[in-house]
């Protein structure tokens, strides 16, 4: 993707997401009666998907993008069951897990060669989302993928996505993940300030700190 002079970078973006995500959190946990703060935190998973995009198209080495997210899942996953389950809980899975499966998809699509296992290996992540029950399943995985096999082109890429959206989803609370769309659009191809790590870190600890608070009001 080009550069343009105006629009947002890569890490505006990123603060986007986790904004939204982090009142998308409090809001599920704390306040589930207002369903405005899940309206607001539909706009996170996109942009996750988004950005993921992005770096597994200029990362230098995919397989440490890929174990980088594998261990921030195994890390998130016990913060995750306990804000959203209270407890361990194997029925449902960070997602981490999800950016993880989408990555190896996207890796299986930039292979030239060894077709068969590539395609095998792209089918098994997308089940594997959905076997294991991560958030956004394999929905999830099929977003990122749109969003790199149309990387190209801007203005489509987005258009599908908001059909994809509505297909997948229909008129629920999840339509207003298409907003998303207009921020992504306005991305100016620049990665901004690096603070790769707090980004990932912010994941598992922003849900320990909703698990505690939820502890100490209920």
């Amino acid at each position: 993707m080009t550069e343009q002079k105006f629009g947002v970078s890569g890490f505006t973006l990123k603060w986007i997401a986790i904004i939204c995500m982090l009142i998308d959190h409090v809001g599920a946990v704390l306040f589930p009666q207002y369903i405005q703060l899940r309206m607001i935190g539909r706009l996170a998973f996109p942009i996750y998907c988004f950005l993921l995009v992005e770096g597994a198209v200029h990362t230098k080495d995919i397989h440490k993008y890929e174990v980088r997210l594998f261990l921030f899942a195994l890390l998130s996953e016990l913060p995750f069951d306990l804000a959203f389950f209270g407890r361990i809980y194997f029925g449902h899975q960070n997602v981490f897990f999800t950016l993880f499966f989408g990555l190896v998809a996207v890796e299986q699509c930039q292979k030239r060669t060894q077709k068969l296992s590539s395609f095998l290996t792209f089918l098994a992540s997308i089940a594997l989302a959905e076997v294991m029950n991560t958030d956004y399943g394999a929905s999830g995985v099929i977003f990122i993928l749109l969003f790199y096999i149309l990387y190209q082109y801007r203005v489509a890429k987005q258009a599908a996505f908001v059909v994809m959206n509505y297909l997948m989803y229909g008129i629920s609370v999840q339509i207003y993940a298409t907003f998303a769309a207009l921020p992504m659009l306005l991305y100016n191809g620049k990665r901004g300030p690096s603070m790769k790590y707090f980004f990932y870190a912010f994941y598992p600890i922003h849900l320990l700190v909703i698990y505690v608070i939820c502890k100490l009001i209920y």
